[in-house]
Order: structure tokens, then sequence, then C-alpha cells
């Protein structure tokens, strides 16, 4: 179970390091007056800073390096 988390780890850890945020579009209401209502397509940005992926990769090593070999 160990080397599972520990090889995920190393997994999430490198693909954070590579794309450090992605971004999204979100329909919302500007006004909304009854019949009348008038949206809009705004874009929101989720992003991480880089080194929790290294964080994320360390970890994973450090728990594969460790596991007990069966």
């Amino acid at each position: 179970m160990q080397r599972t988390v520990g090889l995920v780890l190393i997994v999430i850890g490198v693909i954070m390091l590579i794309w450090t945020g992605f971004t999204y579009t979100k329909k919302e209401k500007i006004v909304d007056a009854g019949p009348i209502q008038i949206s809009a397509d705004k874009e929101k940005s989720v992003n991480w800073p880089p080194y929790a992926g290294g964080i994320m990769l360390i970890g994973g090593v450090a728990l594969l390096a460790t596991a007990k070999r069966a």
C-alpha cells in the first residue's frame, strides 16, 4: 500500500510541476430583473505554487524508498 501511495504522489507531483494551474469558464448572471436576464462568461483560474508539486514528488520518493520489500 505504501508503494502505491508513493507512486501516486510521484505522478501527481510531476504533473503539478509541469502544469502550474488551469483555467475554466463559468457563466454568471449580471442582471436579473424579472423576465430580463443578462449573463456573461467569466474566465476563472486555479493556480498552485510549483513547490507544492516538488514537495509531493519528494514525499512520494521518500515513501517509495522506505516501503518494505514484499
